[in-house]
């Protein structure tokens, strides 16, 4: 099943106007999550919404929000007071300007979002726009609100539809001065700097996602998967750390580690689709059927046990 719209309204470049749903790019549900646990007896942990100083659960609906300005002294702001406040771009997205790709800094870069027609109508004015896009090879730059906060929206062409990623303001990034200051002023040799460009050259590849394992989503489900079996869990060496002394010494060993010829390649995995994740490496909970087994005895029903 598709995932719901985060938003849905209208994007507009001056006069031409479509009505679009804005979908997330990106998942995070299929990754181990873990619930809290009362260790004595092994019920949930449940959170609520309690009154700081009286301790009192509160309900919901008396529950409003305030800023603070001072310690304790708060200035209550109700929500008929915020959509008083409610901006077009609730509705719209408007297209403001058109940036080369370059000049947006990567760390203004906060997730990506799915843009598409929404409904039968607008499609025409839809290819309009992302088409402009992709002829003038810009980068489209609009505002959109999105829980109740307005941001900026950087859209561009991919395949039929646009992807659309939020940015950041500047009051929300760092300068890096702070951080660099305190940097030293190394001189690189050539002779340093030719063999670590090698080293570099040895490494060159294509970036493909498919290449990369989550290697601790992996250790989590080994972990879970032998938890379940009653196997007994046995704490890995850790790697042990090395002084480099002489820099030029480590930079020649890792050439000749790099040229070196590779031990027997592990079988290249079958890549999996991107809606799929690691959860279906888990152990199958005791009773369940494959499905093949499961079509020859439909009325089985499954037994649970607890992990």
């Amino acid at each position: 099943m598709a995932p719901r719209a985060n938003w849905k309204g209208f994007l507009r470049l001056s006069l031409v106007t479509c009505p679009v749903a804005l979908y997330p790019a990106t998942s995070e549900s299929e990754k181990i999550s873990f619930n809290q646990l009362n260790r004595q007896t092994g019920h949930r942990i449940k959170y609520m919404k309690v009154d700081a100083d009286t301790g009192d659960e509160v309900p919901n609906e008396d529950i409003v929000k305030g800023y603070e300005l001072d310690k304790g002294q708060y200035i209550e702001v109700t929500k008929e007071e915020l959509e008083e406040i409610a901006l077009e771009s609730t509705r719209t997205i408007e297209i403001d300007e058109f940036v080369d790709k370059v000049e947006i800094d990567p760390r203004y870069l906060i997730r990506p979002y799915y843009l598409r027609p929404d409904g039968k109508v607008g499609h025409d004015a839809f290819a309009v726009i992302r088409e402009t896009i992709r002829e003038m090879d810009k980068v489209a730059i609009g505002r959109v609100v999105l829980t109740n906060r307005e941001h900026i929206i950087a859209l561009e062409p991919l395949d039929k539809g646009l992807v659309g990623t939020l940015l950041r303001y500047p009051y929300e990034v760092r300068g890096e001065q702070e951080y660099f200051d305190e940097i030293q002023n190394v001189k690189v040799t050539k002779d340093m700097l030719d063999l670590a460009k090698h080293i570099v050259n040895q490494k060159a590849g294509r970036f493909d996602p498919e290449k990369f394992e989550d290697h601790y989503e992996s250790a989590l489900i080994e972990l879970i998967n032998k938890k379940r079996a009653g196997k007994p869990i046995v704490p890995k060496e850790r790697p042990a750390a090395t002084n480099v002394v002489d820099l030029m010494e480590a930079l020649r060993r890792s050439v000749g580690r790099e040229a070196a010829p590779a031990k027997t390649a592990k079988p290249a995995k079958k890549p999996r689709k991107a809606s799929s994740g690691q959860k279906e490496m888990l152990m199958p909970i005791e009773g369940k059927k494959p499905k093949e087994a499961a079509a020859k005895k439909p009325t089985a029903r499954p037994q649970r046990k607890s992990a």
